[in-house]
Order: structure tokens, then sequence, then C-alpha cells
């Protein structure tokens, strides 16, 4: 860790800032460097979104032609409501999530899965930026907890609802509901809610979440269609099968390489990449998931990267995307042929239906393979697919081939997990980045060699790992309003919060005064990572290999200079092989967030730190009794 003092801290005030450009979009965003809380408000309206469970799986042996009562209809349940109220009053919404086990086959493979009210992908949650979001989750797994983390929402008030296990919570043991309580304070745009108890998500535990907000009057003018789609890497054993293999030793940090990958929960894997001895069930009626668009008119695309591993490079045959949207943050439109997209990440393009109508066209999520290594996956398909097909079109989904268009070939796919260019992502709204008042560096590798087991280390030494009687966030609010409350407020010289557990990575910032952090990541490992921060939006400030320059920081980037005002803002960013990046934050909201690689893989492998933000108002937090009640139910 290094600490290093910069120009007197400062409090600073960002202004409103409305933008007019091509879209004539107007968006208040309120910021400023001080604590604030959003108590939740009594209820407002009695609107019930609560889905039904359907009926129970059936069970195996299966025929082809199994109604698929299992698998949600995401060409109705996520395509958004153009008549949607973006100016309706903020009201409760509510939802029930039934976490159960169960066997399912997205691509035809049968396999064991994770559930949502017995059905998958999960739910779509769609709401108004203001709004009172209850979900209720029933754990009906066997022996396992489960926790649901809000992807991007920063919590602000509601730390204990981030929904990470061993930060912000204790798993909900089984046969247990926990009702999730929260206001979507000053955020709209695209986001997601997943598992965060070990590896769920990737075998199921997953669902797109959209706030709306005024602010998008002027931009659906440019569209008519809304449409979400969810794009993953997909394993046909379960999470629990490959981390074991995973986290053996002398395994060399070679992660589980996907078998197939699925768009919106679907797609076509061919069966007979697989022999008579695989132990596979495999069912030939799979098939692509479809769009369905009328010619000549605009749909906004809502790209979510739910995945375990892979990045994607996004396309769609003869149709260019106009990218609007990184991360829930509005930017200025750029347009591109194809659109990466890393674990966690989420943008939103809009294509535009100009093609011939005849014909259908393919959506291609192509993987990076540049990452995989160790022994290769035989029977993985490296591009997945989805149909785009225009409305008037005879529908071929039931066959391999219902498209016979061919990719971009102008141009080559990726061969390194990298973000778009930064100066393609300028928000819409300018935000300047205030001067920074804090500096902490971390670096991170993994151990191997000599028969180690594959594990993350933070600053040479911590490896995390999940409490399971216990969270930081209550362990810190014990601290701070114990007779040695010094020790927890007050950071070691180089920054960690020493009297935290030995394998939790804890960074204290911000005690009394928000502070504005740089944050210097180094990466020392032979893979790209994207880094996720909870509870924060940050600036992607500079990136770099080689050694960090610290003359060009201190006359450019420390204090903002013209070079640094329009820098992209998102809350997760991939940090290349052998490099570097810096972003900054504004620490002003308290609570215990943590800092990790979106991998499932190294996440599992301890690839996570934390900041704990706003000592003193940690200290007269008061953490619902329901929450801190979950932890005893573990111990």
């Amino acid at each position: 860790m290094v600490t290093r003092g910069l120009a007197p801290r400062t409090t600073a005030i960002i202004g409103l800032v409305v933008a007019i450009n091509i879209i004539v979009l107007s968006l208040g965003l309120k910021s400023g460097l001080k604590f604030r809380a959003a108590p939740l408000f009594g209820f407002v309206g009695p609107p019930n979104h609560t889905r039904p469970a359907p009926p129970r799986l059936p069970g195996l042996p299966l025929q082809p032609g199994t109604p698929e009562e299992w698998r949600l209809n995401t060409d109705r349940e996520y395509l958004l409501d153009m008549a949607w109220d973006l100016n309706a009053a903020p009201t409760t919404r509510r939802y029930d999530f039934v976490i159960t086990q169960g066997k399912a086959w997205p691509d035809g493979v049968v396999r064991d899965m994770l559930l949502v009210n017995g059905q998958f992908p999960g739910p779509l949650i769609e709401a108004n930026r203001g709004d009172r979001i209850l979900v209720n989750v029933t754990n009906k797994l066997a022996s396992e907890p489960t926790a649901i983390h809000w992807h991007g929402i920063h919590q602000r008030g509601t730390p204990w609802f981030d929904g990470t296990a061993g930060v912000t919570q204790c798993g909900i043991p089984p046969g247990q509901s926990l009702l999730y309580n929260f206001t979507l304070d000053g955020q709209f745009g695209t986001f997601w809610w997943h598992a965060h108890y070990s590896a769920q998500a990737i075998d199921g535990v997953l669902g797109p979440l959209v706030i709306h907000a005024p602010e998008e009057a002027a931009l659906r003018e440019t569209y008519q269609q809304d449409r979400v789609l969810l794009l993953q890497d997909w394993y046909h054993d379960t999470s629990k099968v490959d981390l074991a293999k995973y986290l053996a030793p002398n395994v060399e940090n070679n992660e589980p390489i996907p078998s197939s990958g699925l768009i919106n929960g679907r797609n076509y894997f061919d069966c007979s990449r697989y022999g008579p001895d695989s132990g596979k069930s495999c069912y030939g009626n799979a098939s692509h998931s479809v769009l369905s668009l009328e010619p000549h008119s605009r749909t906004r695309l809502r790209l979510i990267n739910g995945g375990a591993f892979t990045s994607f490079e996004f396309s769609v045959d003869k149709h260019p995307l106009n990218v609007i949207e990184a991360d829930s943050i509005l930017t200025r439109p750029h347009s591109t042929n194809r659109l990466p997209i890393h674990v966690g990440q989420r943008y939103s393009a809009v294509l535009d239906t100009n093609q011939e109508a005849g014909t259908n066209y393919w959506v291609r999520a192509a993987m990076v393979t540049f990452r995989f290594k160790g022994d290769e996956n035989p029977v993985l398909d490296s591009t997945t697919k989805a149909v785009l097909s225009y409305v008037g079109k005879t529908d071929a989904t039931l066959t391999p081939d219902p498209a016979q268009s061919t990719d971009w070939q102008a141009e080559a796919n990726a061969v390194v997990c990298k973000d778009p260019e930064d100066a393609t992502l300028v928000p819409l709204v300018s935000k300047p980045p205030p001067p920074a008042t804090r500096f902490v560096a971390v670096d991170f590798h993994f151990a191997i060699g000599a028969n180690q087991m594959s594990y993350a280390k933070v600053n040479e030494t911590v490896t995390w790992k999940p409490q399971l009687n216990s969270t930081t966030l209550l362990d810190a609010v014990e601290g701070l309003r114990s007779p040695v409350a010094a020790s927890w407020s007050m950071p070691a010289p180089e920054g960690r919060v020493e009297v935290f557990q030995q394998d939790q990575y804890v960074v204290g910032v911000s005690n009394d005064t928000a502070e504005v952090v740089d944050l210097l990541v180094y990466s020392l490992d032979d893979g790209s990572h994207p880094f996720h921060l909870h509870g924060h939006d940050f600036w992607i400030m500079e990136r770099g290999g080689g050694a960090f320059d610290w003359t060009h920081y201190h006359s450019e980037v420390a204090v903002p200079g013209p070079s640094v005002l329009d820098r992209p803002r998102r809350d997760t960013v991939t940090i290349e092989p052998y490099s570097w990046v810096l972003v900054r934050f504004v620490a002003d909201n308290p609570g215990l967030w943590a800092f990790h690689c979106h991998m499932a893989w190294h996440m599992e492998a301890g690839l996570l730190m934390q900041f704990m933000s706003g000592a003193s108002m940690l200290a007269k937090t008061e953490i619902p009794e329901h929450i801190a009640s979950l932890c005893a139910s573990a111990g």
C-alpha cells in the first residue's frame, strides 16, 4: 500500500450541469463532497410486481418438445414498455424471489441449476429513480446460504442491503427469507442483480434491473423499442464442480473454460460435440434467441455481461451500433461495429433496422479467447449467437442456421480483453472530477508454481475469504463503538485498517470529511481483469503499462487539467495484462464497500479488497436486527 500526501484536503462541490447535444437530453445530477444518506420513506403506492412461480420442472427422462416451464419468456419479459411513465411519483415496487435447485437445458445440455421462481434467467426489475424496492428473497436450497447483490446500485443509507456475503451481510440460510428494502436514490440506467454468495450467479441466480428517469424522455424519442440482452458464458457443469478443479493444487491459475454461451438464456448447442460416453444429456431442439424488430425502426439494446469469466465482442451483422450508455452513465453517441463488454459491465447501443427485410441476421457475442489457457474445452463454440429477424420474415428458430449473414469481415476480433477507447465513452453530461485528496496504490497477483493453489494476493499478502458468522460491516460498527474505537478509525500508515481479520484487506477512507480517493491498481498477472467497485461510480483518470508517470500525475491529474476533465465514469473497469489503471472516486457513502475482480473464479480465489468509508457515521449506524440475526443463524 502506498499513501502519498497531496495538496491540502479540499471539499469540492460539483455543480449541476445540463448538457444538450444531438439528442437534446437534460440530466440532473447532484453531487457533493459531503455524506448523504437516503432514508427510506413510507409506502406511497400499492402495485405488486410479484410473478407467480410456474409449475415445477418435469422429471427426467425428457423428450424433445417437452414443455420448458423453467424457461423465462425473455421475448416478453425483457422487452421494456415504451409507454412507461417516466414522471410517475415515487412508489414502492414489490418482488418475491424464491431460490430453488432444478434441472434445465438452456442450450440443450441438461445440467443442475439454480432457478429464481422456478425459472431462468431471473426476472427483470423495472422502476423509476426515487422508487422504493422491496425484494423478499426466500432460500429453498438444500444446504447452502445465498445473498443478492444489486450491481451498480449505491445503496446510499442502506449499506447492509448491498448483498455481498461476508462484507455487508451473512448469507440467507436455507429455509429462511430476507426482505431487501432500499430506495433508488439519484441513479438511473442499466443495472443488474445477481447472487453474491460463492459462484451461485453463474448457476442461474441473476437478472436485469432497469431504472428510468424523466431525463430519458428526449432520448426515447430516438428509438421505438427498448430491450435487454443478457450475455453469459455457459458451463455444462455446476460452479462447485469447476471451482473444485480450479482451486486444486498445481493448476497454475488455469481458469475453467466455458462450454457454450447464452443470449437471454438461450443458445443452440451441437449435441454431436459430445461423444456417447460423455455422461451428458443433450437435446437437439434448442434454439437461438430471436429479436423480432420492425424494419426502418430503431431499438435500444441494453447489454449486460452476466458471465463468469469471458469478455465478449458484441456485434450484429450489417448493423452498426450507436453506443449511448456505459455502466448506467449516458455517453455521447459513438458508432462502432464491434463492442467489447467484460464481465459485470453494461452498455446501451441503438440499432437501426435499415437493411434488407427478407433476410435474418446474426447477433454475435464472440468470446475473446486470449485469456483461455491450460487444457482446452473441446466442445466450446466460442461465438454465441442470436437472430435478428425483421417482422414479417419467416421464423426459423428451430434450425441450427436460421441466418446466413456474414460477420464484419473488415475488422478482426480482439486478441486481448480490453475496454473501448476512453475517448469514445465521454459522458453526455460533463461532471469534471474534483482534485484528489488521497492516494492509494495496490497490486495483485496469483500464487502459482511449487504445487500451490491458485489464490490471489492483494499487495503480496492477503487472500480474501468471506467471514461466515460475521461481516466486516458488523465488525466495523461494533469496533467503532468500543473502547478501542480509535484503532478502527485510524488506518495504518500504508492505509490498511489492521484490526480486521487478516484475510480482510480493508482501507480506511473519509473519517469525518469525504475524501476524493485516487486508486492506482497494478496487475501483475498475464490476463485482463474487470474490477468492480461497490457503492460508487468512479472516473477513469489514466491507464497504461510499465511505470506510473508521477511527473504527469502531479502536473495534470491530481488537480485535473484540461486533458482529464471529460473522463469516462462507470463502476467496472478492465485492467489489461501487466498494466495499471488509475480511478478516482468520492468517498462520501458510509459503509464497507467491496472492490474486486468480477470474474467468478478470481473472486472465489480471493481477489477482493474493501474500503471503509465514513467511520464517524458508521459509529452511529444502526444495522437492522434481521440483518445481524443472519450471522447468528450462520454461526
